[in-house]
Order: C-alpha cells, then sequence, then structure tokens
C-alpha cells in the first residue's frame, strides 16, 4: 500500500477546549525525519493530556493550529535516517508530544515506540506506553509498595486506575478505590478490595474506618483538585505517600503549614514523560518490569471503548466530565 500525499486528521484551531476539535481531510502525511518512524494508525489513545493541550495549560504542549494526539499504535509506513530495528510493517505503539496521533498516519520519534505484544491487536495495546507505565512507577519506584501496605486509588474506573488497582493486588495490597457509584462493579471486578464514592462527602474519615485509623501507605491521586485534601488526610503520618500523576478536577494548592502541622506526608509528582527523560535508567526498570507483568498475564489485553475519529470531540467531552470507564480510542 502505497503512502499518500494527504490525510484525514482531527485539527485544534483553537486553545478553548476540545469542542473546538474538527475533522479536516486535506493534513499533509508527515515524512519522518532521522530517527523517527512512521505510522500508519490503526487506533489512536485519547488521554487527560489532550484535553489540557485543548486549554493550553500542557506544558510545551503545541500551539493552535494543531493536529491532535499524541498516543497511537498501527503499522510502521515507513522509516527516517539512522533508524535500527524497526521496519516497515511492524506493529507499534508509541507516543509523541505534538505527533497529530489523531489521524490516519503520524511520524514519532524511534526511541518512544515499541512492539505490539504478540496476540494482541494494536487497539488493545494503547495504554501500553501511557496509563500503564505512569500507573507502575506511581506504585514501585515513586510509591514504594510492599504487600501488607494500603493503597488508596484516586479514578479507579479510567485507564492508569484500572492498571494500578490490578497491579497493586498483585504485588500483595490491600487497595481502596474511588470511583462514581455506577463504576463501583468494574472496579471490585479488578480485584479492589473496597470501593468508595469518589464524590462522598467524608472519603477521608471512611479510608481512616478502613484502616483501623492509621490511613493509607500510599496515595494514588489523578483528580487533585478535587481530593487532594481528603488525599492527605487519609495518608498515613509520616511513612505515607501520595503520588499526584494527574490534573483532572482542577488545581490544588498545599501550603507549607498544611505539610508541617497539618499533613506530615510524602507528596511526590510524577509525570511519565519527564521520569522518561531525566531519569531513563528508572524509566527502563519500570518499562522492563511492565513487559514482565504482561508475560506472566498478569496484565492482559484490555478492550478499549472505541469511537470514529470525527466523533473525537465527543470522546473528549465524555472524559473530561468523567463519563467514561478504562481506556478510550480514536479509530481513523
Amino acid at each position: 500500500m502505497g503512502i499518500p500525499a494527504t490525510m484525514r486528521a482531527l485539527q485544534q484551531p483553537s486553545l478553548n477546549g476540545p469542542q473546538d476539535l474538527r475533522l479536516i481531510t486535506d493534513a499533509p502525511v508527515p515524512v519522518p525525519v532521522p530517527g523517527e518512524v512512521l505510522i500508519r494508525v490503526t487506533a489512536a489513545g485519547v488521554n487527560f493530556g489532550d484535553i489540557a493541550q485543548a486549554h493550553g495549560t500542557f506544558p510545551g504542549g503545541p500551539q493552535s493550529p494543531y493536529l491532535a494526539g499524541f498516543e497511537a499504535a498501527g503499522e510502521i509506513a515507513a522509516v527516517g535516517g539512522a533508524v535500527t530495528g524497526l521496519e516497515p510493517g511492524a506493529r507499534v505503539i508509541g507516543v509523541g508530544i505534538g505527533c497529530g496521533a489523531f489521524a490516519e498516519y503520524t511520524a514519532m520519534p524511534a526511541a518512544s515506540v515499541m512492539p505490539v505484544p504478540a496476540g494482541w491487536t494494536e487497539e488493545q495495546a494503547l495504554g501500553l506506553v501511557v496509563n500503564w507505565p505512569t500507573a507502575l512507577a506511581a506504585l514501585r519506584p515513586l510509591g514504594g509498595v510492599t504487600a501488607g501496605q494500603t493503597v488508596l486509588v484516586h479514578a479507579a474506573a479510567g485507564g492508569t486506575g484500572q492498571a494500578a488497582v490490578t497491579m497493586a493486588k498483585h504485588y500483595g495490597a490491600t487497595v481502596i478505590a474511588t470511583a462514581s457509584p455506577r463504576k463501583h462493579e468494574t472496579v471490585l471486578a479488578l480485584g479492589a478490595d473496597h470501593v468508595l464514592d469518589s464524590r462522598g462527602p467524608d472519603l477521608a474519615a471512611e479510608v481512616l474506618r478502613l484502616t483501623g485509623g492509621t490511613g493509607a501507605d500510599l496515595v494514588l491521586e489523578a483528580s487533585p483538585g478535587a481530593t487532594l485534601g481528603a488525599s492527605l488526610t487519609a495518608a498515613k503520618p509520616v511513612t505515607g505517600r501520595v503520588v499526584v500523576y494527574g490534573v483532572a478536577g482542577g488545581e490544588a494548592t498545599v501550603t507549607s503549614w498544611e505539610l508541617i502541622y497539618g499533613h506530615q506526608v510524602h507528596v511526590i509528582g510524577l509525570n511519565i514523560g519527564v521520569l522518561a527523560q531525566a531519569a531513563p535508567q528508572i524509566f527502563g526498570e519500570v518499562m522492563g518490569e511492565l513487559l514482565a507483568l504482561i508475560a506472566a498475564r498478569v496484565l492482559t489485553p484490555g478492550q478499549p471503548t472505541a469511537y470514529e475519529l470525527a466523533d473525537g470531540p465527543k470522546a473528549l467531552a465524555e472524559l473530561e466530565t468523567r463519563a467514561t470507564v478504562g481506556k478510550l480510542a480514536l479509530l481513523p
């Protein structure tokens, strides 16, 4: 199959939000430069980072107008110079900020792609380079989870949250999850020991009750604007860790007074892209452990909720309002 000159893609013409996304049919197909691969996109992953970019709040994000999306899976259509170990026809999943993944073709750095696991479809591999490494990094090298500890996982029905629940249980932790009531059955099916209403007024008190008053050893915080205060209260004093990896729900502030006199806990920020760049050895260990979990069938293929490419604005709107469960995919 030849490579066309133009393609269908979702363009973000403003920084007013994802509702302005529009489908265009004449976007130029990118040409991979040295170090890049061109991917014929089978499925593109939808992430909260896409929403932040559309609002202009993603640090280092593209300026409008731009082609949206940064996570894609598909088949390598061409390779740029100096690329080794990757050939046209290989099935890969990758990520690239500003690569324009919501399209029929995308070019991204060869170093940021990896093979789709054998027996998996490209759609099932979405999350493998964004959501799953984030969950694992929050649990292990940053969160230091060990068997017998209690982990509080917020937004447990989302793509990252579901992976976190599964892995935390694998490592021997007791999992307290939060989600909206209609998603509780989904989270319990993953193995969570307890599920609480994410919007409940006494969230911290419920966690303290379930832990006998001691608090959670580790909290994975995806919506600090809505729940950071409860997370700090629910974490075990002195040794408790709160890993903040998302910005859904708006901004949240923590003062030095609160950390000294109110919540004596460890607050850790996680951005998986920064981790990969600033601490490549740790990131490599995370990915190695992730592949081992896949080989051991601890992590199994997911089944994202799929939308047609033209329905991208709908998919992002539903993600932004927390109306979705699990990973979302756009199909070009």
